[in-house]
């Protein structure tokens, strides 16, 4: 059972029981490298959003009572800061969330309608003053209030909940999700989502009912992704469907059909099909565009990606969406947002060689700010949604289990305290450099100074790259079975000090995406060409627009970008040989960094002559060829991990 104020377990009548469960807010902690970037994001833009983007965030903000911004960005931001403040345990962070909560609980009207009320004309450029009844910011503030709730217990959450959700039933039928925007109609199942949590709190019929509601009113994505040919360029806005991917299993919960299982397996097939990169995000710049390497794929995706996954997990239990989400966090993310959390990109590239301001085969283009490091170039959405992704991630690490144990899922360095068995509570310390090593150790002690022993489950994920997991218990190796893509269930009595050690042996693999270009993987990572970098901070010299900040960073390099890969030397039984992998022998306390990387991998490759910049990025080239055409002398080349570059060729022609 999670620990700490009833956090629910999906048991009431009316609702699936799930597999695993979410613990309280602040019972897993980070460690080792995730610690540290924890840190820094506080110390950059999470943590001072108010003051680098006061027009938005500061005290005129509708959701603290003023006149300023009434929509999204306000719940955006506590979204992910008030998850990084407690479980950073963070005094400082914490009063900053708490205005933002007191005023929305104070704003509750007798209706059960809570929000900014009033509606100003739009003559601020930058902030968004009408449409302040839409559901959709809505829906951001209750995922707010779920996560203050799991972390405080105030009771205050569910009674304010449950007037809203009466609120709700009364009046969706006569304004329904897409009323004032469309954007509420795609995001309908992160309503259906916390209507559900409450239910499983109160056990209150009209829930379910309400919840029927939200569904038929919400984009049908079940229909969709068991259709042909959805994906199609510009049909869907990307960050819409990094939403929406979760809602068949959202609502398989109260239908426990396998319809919906099979709804969202093979929604995400067609989105690593046809729309996607090796990153594992949706591109789409803003529309869905595609999988060539040099389309955009948003911030926003990435984040909200990670949590859709991280649900789709607790709901059904399927290694899959673990996988799919460590690919996201470990690749994407790191190489979105500065080191320093000073700056992010709108969007990125699978193949990124430079970042300027000029003009792309982006959908969308934001007077050419989209890849640009800064605080609101591309759009301004981002600045506010990134904060979410690395505190919901660490909190996603550990799950309670249906069998009264405990689950590591995602690994990162980390620290989880929980009550398992007979209600006894357990501290399990995880060292770790995964995802850039292969051993990840477990630790276990029991803080009771009565209780030092309990039996209980304690399940692994075998990631589906792995061929032949290695797990001990206290120096000898375990006889049971674990098998790729399976998650292993130890059960037994556990005592104080007991250590596991679980190996997942990494090894070279290809995988190939747009026009069959071939891309370098080991383990969850994938591997990019290394290129210097240079880093210039420009001044913003534009007329003032709503996606324009004071500055800006561009990025380029003097590397020759433009190889291929060798042929012969990418057959699957001579890659170990072709691709040599080498070990930095201490690992930086960040090392998502060019200069930190720890694992380098060398090959051969050969230069394309042919192969040159169009319209600032990585121009058209056939990737698959067998015609001969003018190339280089083979030369050595250096990979490392895609999120330790900013610059990177990550999908190769091969000749």
């Amino acid at each position: 059972m999670p620990i700490a104020y009833g956090q629910p377990v999906a048991d009431k009548p009316g609702l699936q029981e799930n597999p695993y469960q979410e613990f309280s807010l602040g019972a897993i902690k980070p460690a080792g490298w995730l610690e540290e970037m924890l840190v820094r994001q506080k110390e950059g833009l999470s943590g001072n959003l108010d003051r680098l983007y006061p027009l938005v965030m500061g005290p005129t903000n509708g959701w603290l009572g003023g006149d300023g911004d009434q929509w999204e960005r306000g719940p955006y931001w506590i979204d992910g800061l008030l998850p990084l403040a407690y479980i950073l345990d963070d005094a400082e962070l914490i009063a900053k969330v708490k205005p933002w909560i007191e005023w929305t609980l104070a704003s509750q009207k007798e209706n059960g309608y809570f929000g900014p009320d009033t509606d100003y004309e739009n003559t601020i450029v930058g902030i968004q003053r009408n449409n302040c009844g839409d559901w959709w910011p809505k829906m951001v503030m209750l995922k707010v209030m779920q996560q203050y709730y799991s972390a405080t217990g105030d009771k205050r959450v569910i009674d304010f909940m449950t007037k809203y959700f009466q609120y709700q039933l009364k009046t969706l039928p006569v304004y329904p999700l897409d009323h004032w925007t469309f954007w509420a109609r795609y995001r309908g199942g992160d309503n259906l989502m916390s209507v559900y949590w409450l239910y499983n709190i109160t056990g209150d019929d009209f829930l379910l009912d309400l919840g029927e509601i939200i569904y038929s009113q919400t984009f049908p994505f079940t229909q969709i992704f068991t259709s042909h040919n959805w994906w199609h360029t510009g049909s869907m806005h990307c960050v819409n469907l990094a939403h929406g991917m979760k809602t068949p299993l959202i609502y398989y919960q109260r239908h426990p059909e396998q319809k919906y299982v099979d709804a969202a397996k093979q929604g995400l097939k067609d989105i690593n099909t046809f729309i996607s990169g090796p990153h594992g995000v949706i591109i789409g710049d803003e529309a869905l565009h595609g999988n060539n390497p040099t389309q955009g794929s948003e911030l926003c995706t990435a984040v909200e990606m990670m949590f859709s996954l991280e649900k789709m997990l607790e709901i059904t239990g399927d290694v899959q969406w673990a996988g799919h989400l460590e690919k996201v966090a470990y690749n994407v993310l790191p190489t979105q947002i500065k080191d320093d959390f000073s700056a992010r990109q709108y969007y990125q590239q699978v193949n990124q060689v430079a970042i300027t301001c000029e003009g792309r085969n982006f959908v969308s283009p934001h007077e050419d700010t989209d890849i640009v490091f800064g605080e609101l170039s591309g759009y301004p959405c981002c600045t506010s949604n990134l904060h979410q992704g690395w505190p919901k991630f660490t909190r996603h690490l550990w799950f309670a289990t249906a069998d009264n144990g405990i689950a590591s899922l995602i690994y990162a360095p980390s620290e989880v305290t929980a009550q398992v068995g007979n209600d006894i509570t357990v501290k399990i310390a995880e060292k770790t450099d995964y995802p850039f090593e292969e051993k990840i150790d477990f630790n276990l002690s029991f803080p009771s100074k009565k209780d030092k022993k309990a039996f209980f489950p304690f399940h692994l994920r075998i990631p589906a790259w792995c061929n032949n997991p290695v797990i001990t218990i206290n120096g000898e190796a375990v006889s049971i079975a674990a098998h790729s893509g399976e998650i292993v269930r130890i059960n037994r009595e556990w005592k104080d000090g007991d250590h596991i050690q679980l190996e997942l042996p990494m090894r070279i693999s290809t995988s190939n995406w747009y026009d069959d270009a071939v891309v370098i993987e080991r383990g969850p990572l994938l591997y990019s060409l290394k290129m210097d970098e240079k880093w210039e901070r420009k001044v913003d010299q534009r007329p003032e627009s709503s996606h324009k900040g004071e500055w800006y960073y561009e990025v380029t390099s003097t590397s020759a970008w433009n190889y291929s890969l060798i042929r012969k030397y990418l057959k699957e039984e001579e890659l170990e040989k072709n691709f040599v992998v080498r070990k930095a022998e201490n690992i930086a306390p960040y090392p998502w960094n060019l200069e930190n990387a720890p694992i380098t991998i060398k090959t051969k490759g050969r230069i394309l002559p042919s192969w040159n910049m169009f319209k600032g990025s990585a121009g058209p080239v056939n990737f698959f060829m067998q015609a001969n055409e003018p190339m280089g002398d083979e030369e050595t080349i250096e990979l490392i991990p895609y999120g330790c570059t900013t610059l990177r060729i990550t999908e190769f022609p091969v000749r």
